[in-house]
């Protein structure tokens, strides 16, 4: 006999229905199919479960399709991640193959990409130098950043388009895999977004503080621009930024709805391997209420950011 006043409930009256009348998410028409050995790479794309992540991603991908066809832009926006993983190459093809349109990027994201046009290498082990204050203390690299910067404040332009200049004119080594070298040869606008104190340029001795901000803001402005593009149909991706550009993103697009323009039909997509607060709800959920639909991909960029690539390259 229990302790207890109340009596355990009596399930015997549940009224229950057939497995065959309900509705169901999944079904066997979703399921994946075993990869075959030789296969081409569309054939392990088609494969892959009609499900959750795989079904946003090929969302994305038509709406990228979408956007090119429409000639609207695309706008991809990266983190210092994106491209000391090696993926310079996949994004350069992919803006050469049109798919891309624009690039937005934070000031990491120069520093790697500039040390790998310069010498083919990047991203220094920070607990081996931080120590005896060596970190981030290597000289081409501030050196040349900050004199593109003073040069950017100088002729009036942003820090993507002078620090692009800048690899053009010197014709580095490894040009060829350098996101700024091959966009600036290519006329594709590419912005950059400092938070001061955050990169190494700023602790080198040529740093400029007034440069820096001017040339960020006029990049900042540009940005707004391309963001008053997406209208009717654009698609703005956020790669492996958890703060800076997601932020950008969110007021930019208030700027141009403020100055009449609805920003409306537009697709945005998060690629990062860990879901962010900001980036969900500034980039993925915020500017597309009600006008459009956005996406969360969880991935590692060195694994994500190809599949992208090929789902777009085979869908072509």
């Amino acid at each position: 006999m229990s302790y207890y006043d109340d009596e355990p409930i009596d399930l015997g009256p549940i009224r229950t229905y057939p497995l065959r009348s309900r509705p169901s998410k999944v079904t066997t028409a979703h399921f994946a199919e075993p990869h075959q050995r030789g296969a081409p790479m569309k054939s392990f794309l088609e494969r892959l479960p009609d499900i959750l992540a795989v079904r946003d991603l090929r969302a994305v991908v038509a709406a990228i399709l979408a956007a090119r066809r429409r000639q609207k832009v695309v706008i991809v926006g990266l983190g210092g991640h994106v491209i000391k993983c090696g993926l310079s190459p996949v994004l350069i093809d992919l803006m050469r193959r049109g798919f891309f349109t624009a690039f937005a990027m934070t000031g990491a994201g120069v520093i790697h990409d500039v040390e790998i046009a310069l010498v083919g290498a990047t991203s220094e082990d920070v607990e081996a130098t931080l120590p005896s204050g060596q970190f981030g203390m290597a000289e081409e690299t501030g050196r040349f950043i900050n004199e593109a910067i003073r040069a950017a404040a100088r002729d009036n332009i942003g820090m993507g388009e002078a620090v692009g200049r800048a690899l053009h004119t010197l014709h580095p080594p490894h040009g060829e895999v350098s996101l700024l070298y091959t966009a600036y040869t290519a006329r594709v606008p590419v912005t950059v977004h400092v938070t001061l104190g955050t990169d190494i340029t700023h602790i080198h001795p040529t740093a400029e503080g007034a440069a820096i901000g001017a040339a960020s803001f006029h990049d900042f402005r540009l940005f707004c621009s391309l963001v008053r593009r997406l209208d009717g149909g654009g698609v703005y991706l956020n790669m492996g930024s958890a703060v800076t550009l997601p932020e950008v993103f969110l007021k930019a697009v208030t700027a141009v709805r403020n100055l009449g323009t609805p920003l409306e039909n537009i697709t945005t997509a998060n690629f990062d391997f860990i879901q962010h607060y900001r980036p969900l709800m500034n980039v993925v959920r915020r500017p597309v209420a009600g006008v459009g639909r956005g996406y969360a991909l969880t991935g590692h960029h060195e694994i994500l950011i190809p599949l992208l690539a090929a789902s777009l390259i085979e869908a072509e």
